[in-house]
């Protein structure tokens, strides 16, 4: 993939998760749909601290990558894709319990994906970032961080739709 479908999958991994963000109605974003899960609004702040920075990482420190640029790609597919299986967020990652207001984590939202968006477009995408490497993972290459953004964006709209059923179903009950 080159710069300009990497960042269209970017888009489209965004138009998505926004499109299931936009189902719930604004007094459900911080319904808990059952014990032990996380609310819309904080599935939503979950993935803005996990990408709040990035742009910061992407255009920080980069060395030459002497491997291919998406090797890891592979293993960002096994550990985010797989729905069967429960992650834990790292400490930093935790969402506060909220309220969470749905224009504003909206626009949050809308305004770091352009920012990274505008990153998949115009650099260098093989440079390995060098600012923070990955948890248990390590040091990736800019396409394996957007790759990453896309990946986990996938993941939570797969959440998220998940907790659209059911508080729709606790309204319906």
């Amino acid at each position: 993939m080159n710069n300009q479908q990497l960042a269209a999958e970017l888009e489209k991994a965004t138009a998505d998760y926004l499109s299931v963000l936009a189902s719930f109605a604004p007094d459900q974003v911080n319904d808990i749909p059952f014990t032990g899960s996380w609310t819309a609004g904080q599935v939503t702040e979950h993935l803005l601290k996990s990408e709040t920075g990035l742009p910061d990482v992407l255009m920080g420190k980069t060395a030459p990558t002497s491997r291919s640029p998406q090797q890891m790609v592979p293993v960002i597919e096994d550990i985010f894709l797989d729905f069967s299986t429960k992650l834990q967020a790292p400490e930093f990652n935790i969402p506060s319990n909220g309220p969470h207001d749905p224009e504003e984590i909206t626009r949050d939202f809308e305004t770091e994906r352009a920012a990274i968006k505008a990153i998949a477009i115009s650099e260098d995408l093989s440079v390995t970032c060098m600012e923070f490497p990955f948890p248990e993972v390590g040091e990736l290459t800019r396409y394996e961080w957007i790759y990453f953004v896309i990946c986990h964006s996938k993941r939570h709209a797969h959440q998220l739709r998940n907790i659209l059923e059911k508080v729709t179903e606790k309204v319906a009950g």
